[in-house]
């Protein structure tokens, strides 16, 4: 599944939870969620996501409650998910806000009673409400790969967010190989970052982008992710490895999805490194994930609505633009994909639908003649069958 936003569900409007708080899921391991707790300044921050509803209680009785503890930036809690998320069905997953009731202070425990609606939804990585992608690549060690880049590009455009890059590593190379990919990436319409961990340099700019958004880092492992997130958030001492010497390609350093805390605020995502982004998107899709084919698109039409930008006649977007041979490469992937996508539907389905208490749901089917009793009227026609099989058997022995 491409990563795409989505929606989550409305939170149930008869839900009553005392003592409730308000938090974002920043780590899952297990059945376990670590909460970053919201400050209390504002009791009714949970009533504007639900006006008009009986779950503004949540909020009035989370500020009114003596014994809460005050809240800081710092806080957090433990967290478990309540079997009635589970029987829902309802996923706990990193950057969802969530409501935690029955907080245990000394433990440092609590338990998450309801998720509220996602307004953004990663599958790979699993992220809820990310407000923004960042592309982190090298300039070198390993050096920059503009194939590998535009991959990465064209898989973060499919999520519908803001896709910045962020180029490390700048101390390496000359300043006019940074005025060259400069100039190249703004042709692809992207306006670069260009910084050194090393040596301090771009970073206040990046700071200012990251500040009060939930961003995902993505790129290829080794390019200085780890060692980025580390500059940004001196606490977090996350493991950092070398590039390898004959492949060029870094070992993979971070193990699993978390949101860290910037100290100016807003999280940051670290995923875990992959050397390629797949292409798992619908052919018809794949050209507006290309911002300078969405220009050529904006100044006309091609003359076909069906159109593939490859052969037809008339096609305004085929032409001399940099990046229209890995179009046409990634092309192929995303009717690779199509068909599969085809051919799954049209397998017979393993679910039936079952509607229990009035909600419609899904059980899995069970294999015919697999763990089925055999009726006893089958029965008898077998034995019947057999024991006719069995005279004409003997009749023409006899004969």
């Amino acid at each position: 599944m491409p990563l795409t936003p989505e929606m989550t569900p409305a939170l149930t409007p008869e839900l009553q939870i005392p003592d409730a708080l308000l938090g974002t899921v920043v780590a899952v391991q297990a059945n376990f969620y670590q909460v970053k707790l919201e400050l209390k300044d504002n009791p009714d921050s949970l009533a504007d996501d639900f006006p008009n509803s009986s779950i503004n209680n949540l909020a009035n009785n989370s500020s009114n409650n003596s014994a809460n503890k005050p809240l800081d930036n710092s806080q957090f809690l433990l967290c478990t998910r309540r079997s009635r998320l589970k029987k829902m069905g309802q996923q706990v997953m990193v950057g969802d806000r969530v409501v935690v009731a029955e907080p245990d202070w000394q433990g440092g425990r609590g338990a998450i009673a309801a998720v509220l609606p996602r307004r953004s939804f990663l599958d790979r990585p699993p992220i809820a409400n990310v407000d923004q992608v960042l592309i982190v690549f090298a300039l070198e060690d390993p050096s920059l790969d503009a194939y590998q880049l535009s991959r990465f590009l064209v898989k973060a455009e499919s999520t519908g967010l803001k896709v910045n890059i962020c180029l490390n590593k700048s101390d390496l190379v000359s300043p006019s190989a940074i005025e060259t990919w400069r100039e190249r990436l703004q042709g692809w319409g992207y306006q670069p970052k260009f910084l050194s961990v090393l040596k301090n340099t771009g970073l206040e700019e990046l700071n200012k982008e990251l500040s009060d958004r939930i961003t995902v880092l993505a790129g290829l492992s080794g390019v200085g992710k780890s060692s980025l997130i580390n500059y940004l958030i001196p606490d977090t001492n996350l493991r950092v490895a070398a590039v390898s010497g004959k492949l060029q390609k870094g070992r993979h350093t971070t193990r699993h999805v978390e949101l860290f805390d910037l100290p100016q605020g807003g999280l940051l995502a670290d995923t875990p490194g992959f050397n390629q982004a797949d292409v798992d998107c619908l052919p018809r899709d794949l050209i507006t994930y290309f911002p300078e084919a969405r220009e050529r698109l904006l100044q006309g039409e091609c003359q076909f609505s069906d159109c593939s930008h490859c052969h037809e006649p008339n096609c305004i977007v085929r032409g001399d633009w940099e990046r229209y041979a890995h179009y046409v490469q990634f092309l192929e992937e995303a009717n690779i994909y199509a068909d599969q996508i085809h051919h799954q539907r049209h397998q017979e389905s393993s679910t039936k639908s079952k509607s229990k208490k009035g909600k419609q749901g899904e059980e899995p089917k069970l294999e015919m003649k697999k763990y089925r009793q055999v009726s006893r009227r089958k029965q008898q026609q077998s034995l019947q069958d057999f024991h006719h099989q069995n005279r004409y058997q003997e009749q023409e022995d006899y004969d």
